[in-house]
């Protein structure tokens, strides 16, 4: 590879010469600009990898400069440098394309990894593009699906991959939110570095600071060793938080300081420690609602969902089942050491017919249910044992036009499914939450078809 270049927008001559000779020593040519005028001159007459700007200057702002740099360089990574504490301006620049910032007084570790991060982008890819006719075995732990809905999904991600802002991405029970959030992580300039997913609803109120920030030794009764967090495990990559609408408010508080100072303070620590992680967060739930409730910090809201996310229902993608199903047969039978089974007419027509409330990962659980029951390699339509009455009049039906018995079923699969989610899957667990034994959930999860074998 041969020397990058960087292009300084600053007014300030020595922020200008501080940014050079850091850049100078990473073995970076740089190009220095007073003003956005001399900027967009620059950008016209010379190629570069990376841009930084201030965000005032004598004859507009950095904002200016990023949509610019948007319209017209759209390939160019640029990042701004606000001023101490303006959140507000540097949730802005992130919503109009920029890949990152950094407040002033610049911290030279922040900016060295912001640009080595950024270089990323611009450095040619060694990996070869993908055969398309080899799709099914290349997305195995990708985003499966060809329908508008999940074409249009895999477009933004692959420009949300380019950025370092906050995503929130929204979506039903089973609709593939962590899978989405990984591929955002896979194809970003992090992509070598942890990907750490959390189920924020699955971790005691009275452990999470700890889980999150780490612990010191002795800070606590049963504090044998210090304790490594979450950030600290994701240092350089991503953490992902499911389920963050089950944060308690203390909780919320003390993550919207770290992510507004990229630093924590492990529990009994005495200062804080500098991170560097990108923020992805999802819920099932409408954030925008909990904050109307009182649930939700409106602060960090906003620092979350910079940008939102919306991962389509399978309803909104049937055109992906017979791919999708063939997909999950496929894997079943390498798992199982075993031919692959396949679908008659009769059961693949009554799959296209049903309405899926538990998404992608209902579609999962029949499937294994029925490969098991089977007798032979076909699947019959008696082996899926979808709920009675499953079947949808129209193949787009919502389940908000389907009958009483049906509303009923899917609204007691969604309660069952959350609180499994926030049991990480301990039935005992699930069971308490709901005030059921485990032999009453277990004979719930068969009725509504949702038992894996």
């Amino acid at each position: 590879m041969g020397i990058q270049h960087v292009l300084i927008i600053d007014d300030e001559p020595d922020i200008r010469e501080l940014l050079e000779i850091t850049l100078g020593r990473m073995k970076l040519h740089t190009h220095s600009a007073a003003s956005v005028r001399e900027a967009k001159a620059l950008l016209e007459s010379e190629t570069f990898d990376l841009c930084l700007t201030d965000m005032r200057l004598p004859d507009g702002d950095g904002i200016e400069l990023v949509e610019h740099i948007q319209a017209y360089h759209p390939c160019l990574p640029v990042a701004v440098i606000t001023a101490y504490g303006s959140m507000d301006t540097a949730v802005q620049a992130l919503k109009s394309g920029a890949f990152d910032f950094v407040s002033k007084p610049v911290d030279l570790t922040t900016l060295r990894d912001l640009v080595s991060s950024a270089l990323k982008l611009s450095a040619p890819s060694t990996t070869p593009p993908l055969d398309r006719t080899q799709d099914t075995a290349q997305d195995d732990d990708h985003l499966l699906g060809d329908a508008p809905a999940m074409r249009k999904l895999k477009g933004t991600i692959a420009k949300l991959a380019r950025s370092q802002a906050p995503v929130y991405i929204l979506g039903e029970s089973g609709s593939g939110k962590e899978r989405v959030a990984q591929e955002i992580h896979r194809l970003g300039p992090r992509a070598e570095r942890p990907f750490v997913p959390v189920n924020c609803g699955a971790i005691p109120a009275e452990l999470m600071e700890s889980e999150f920030f780490g612990h010191m030794k002795g800070s606590f009764t049963g504090a044998v060793t210090d304790k490594q967090g979450l950030f600290q495990a994701a240092q350089g990559g991503t953490l992902f938080l499911d389920e963050v609408a089950e944060l308690p408010l203390h909780m919320q508080v003390k993550l919207l300081r770290a992510i507004q100072e990229r630093a924590i303070k492990p529990v009994g620590a005495a200062r804080e420690i500098s991170v560097d992680v990108r923020i992805l967060s999802a819920s099932h739930k409408n954030l925008a609602n909990e904050v109307e409730g009182g649930r939700f910090r409106q602060d960090l809201y906003y620092r979350l969902n910079v940008i939102e996310l919306k991962v389509p229902s399978l309803r909104e993608r049937l055109e992906d089942l017979p791919r999708l199903a063939d997909h999950i047969l496929g894997r079943l039978a390498e798992r199982w050491g075993e031919p692959p089974r396949r679908l008659s007419e009769t059961a693949a027509s009554q799959l296209a017919g049903y309405h899926y409330p538990g998404n992608v990962r209902e579609l999962e659980n029949i499937l294994e249910r029925a490969a098991t029951l089977c007798d032979g390699a076909v699947i019959e339509a008696e082996d899926l044992q979808l709920p009675r009455g499953a079947e949808s009049p129209n193949p787009g039906q919502h389940a908000s036009r389907l009958s009483l018995e049906e509303r009923l079923a899917h609204e007691e699969r969604q309660v069952i499914q959350e609180a499994l989610e926030a049991a990480s899957g301990d039935r005992q667990q699930a069971a308490q939450r709901l005030g059921l034994s485990p032999r009453q959930l277990g004979f719930r999860l068969r009725r509504l078809g949702l038992e894996s074998p």
